[in-house]
């Protein structure tokens, strides 16, 4: 299962609400695209700040590495570890640039996939009748909930199984 937070963008000049078709949805973890092929993945989500200290960073490194001297195998390293980085970042990343751009962050959702996790995210948001969902966590097999009265994995409050 996937987390992934939804973001509405700010209304356009003669709309009242933003359209529901420009939400964006941002997968939590690991993006492989942006460790293989970083500043274009950064391009691609128009992530120009980002890019811009991406920039910095790497000749800050080259300038550094070639002042001590070191050698290929530690500037490839280095290379190889900014790049796992932004791999692992990547998330984070693209939402720092929609927030940026004044998106709001109005929801979380937990799917298998894209198309389930907006399949879930709509159906609570038509419910409640535009308003933001808090969270829908839901499993193919069960809907997860939790009382607030139960602390840690015991089912029923006082109970030990």
């Amino acid at each position: 299962m996937a987390v992934y937070t939804v973001h509405e963008p700010p209304p356009k000049r003669f709309e009242q609400a933003s359209d529901p078709e420009r939400f964006a949805f941002v997968r939590d973890g690991f993006s492989f695209w942006a460790f293989l092929f970083g500043p274009l993945w950064m391009l691609r989500h128009r992530m120009w700040l980002v890019l811009l200290g991406y920039v910095a960073v790497t000749a800050a490194l080259e300038i550094g590495f070639s002042l001590l001297g070191t050698t290929a195998a530690a500037t490839l390293a280095a290379g190889f570890l900014l790049a796992l980085l932004i791999g692992i970042e990547s998330a984070t990343l693209r939402r720092f640039t929609l927030g940026r751009r004044r998106w709001t962050n109005v929801g979380l959702i937990v799917a298998d996939d894209l198309e389930a996790a907006e399949r879930r995210f709509f159906d609570v948001w038509v419910k409640s009748g535009g308003a933001a969902p808090q969270a829908v966590v839901e499993s193919q097999s069960r809907q997860l909930a939790a009382a607030p009265d139960v602390i840690g994995l015991f089912p029923q409050p006082g109970s030990r199984r």
